[in-house]
């Protein structure tokens, strides 16, 4: 009897730890819960203050505090072009994280861009801009992000480049999982505005940190980057489709917005029927605001963008 009862407190302390192993490899997936959460959480992507940045007026070391102190956020988007000097310095990003853990904003996820084509078709090119993406993924992880934002471009065929994708996207999955973080596609132009493309991929790749961050512009296929302000792309997805074909795999939302009217409407884009696409699904994770007009200030436009995901979240 009492061999039994070691051999039973044996395999119970085994299947625990086996658990507790298994556990430990997941990526962070409390952003997209498979529980539906009502509750509105809005994060401030770095690229609504690229002119202030750019032009020196803000300071990238500061962005924790900016999204706070000016304006109530405390959930930030990292954006790569800002930190290109500091990629590989860990000291800088543990300063980073010291002080947004301060100031209780929560570092969401680093965008990634201008480190090679993913898509490549060439597996040397490939390889390359893959481990690229590494020093990005390890400055997101000292930051405690859950994500990092990657682009889906590649010179080729539809096929030629979706099937690069997979490979580079299971490979940086590979890299990715060891630190929970999660690899994710945005739409920003060309074959990656195409929604049934993206969840094509999606599907093909089939890892459990490997998702995708549907912006609510960016739908021109026609041209890199895919910006749809102007309304002259003559090759256009339709947005409201394409987000509801990348939602099942998002782990975040972008809210970008372009102008606003009188009554403080975007011009663009029916955020009344999006929001309520993202309502509807499970998805409980942030709504991240990205400011990318030219009409308003990025302050005014930033302001004007959380006044509208919190007035057409509540109605």
């Amino acid at each position: 009897m009492r061999k039994t009862l070691v051999r039973e407190s044996i395999f119970c302390a085994l299947v625990a730890c086996l658990l507790t192993s298994i556990n430990s490899c997941k990526p962070k997936m409390e952003e997209n819960s498979s529980e539906k959460d009502s509750k509105l959480k809005i994060s401030l992507a770095e690229w609504s203050i690229h002119r202030a940045l750019d032009s020196g007026t803000l300071l990238a070391e500061n962005f924790a505090s900016i999204a706070k102190n000016d304006f109530g956020i405390h959930a930030v988007e990292y954006v790569n072009g800002f930190y290109t000097k500091h990629a590989e310095d860990e000291a800088f990003w543990k300063m980073m994280r010291a002080r947004a853990d301060s100031l209780e904003v929560k570092s969401l996820l680093m965008m990634i861009d201008n480190e090679g084509d993913l898509g490549n078709p060439d597996s040397t090119e490939r390889k390359k801009a893959v481990e690229n993406h590494y020093k990005w993924i390890n400055a997101a992880h000292i930051l405690g992000c859950h994500s990092v934002r990657v682009n889906a471009f590649g010179d080729g065929s539809k096929d030629e480049v979706k099937m690069a994708m997979v490979d580079a996207l299971k490979r940086l999955c590979k890299y990715a999982i060891k630190d929970s973080i999660n690899v994710l596609i945005e739409n920003h132009g060309l074959y990656s505005s195409d929604g049934k493309w993206i969840a094509d991929i999606m599907q093909k790749v089939n890892l459990p940190n490997c998702g995708t961050l549907p912006d609510f512009g960016n739908w021109c296929t026609a041209v890199k980057w895919g910006s749809t302000q102007d309304k002259k792309c003559k090759e256009e997805y339709d947005r409201y489709q394409g987000v509801a074909e990348m939602l099942p795999f998002a782990r975040g939302v972008s809210a970008k917005s372009y102008a606003f009217d009188a009554q403080g409407k975007e011009t663009i884009i029916d955020y009344a029927k999006l929001l309520k696409t993202v309502k509807q699904s499970n998805f409980s994770g942030y709504v991240g605001i990205e400011y990318e007009g030219s009409n308003l200030s990025e302050r005014e436009g930033i302001i004007a963008t959380k006044a509208l995901v919190e007035k057409v979240w509540n109605e």
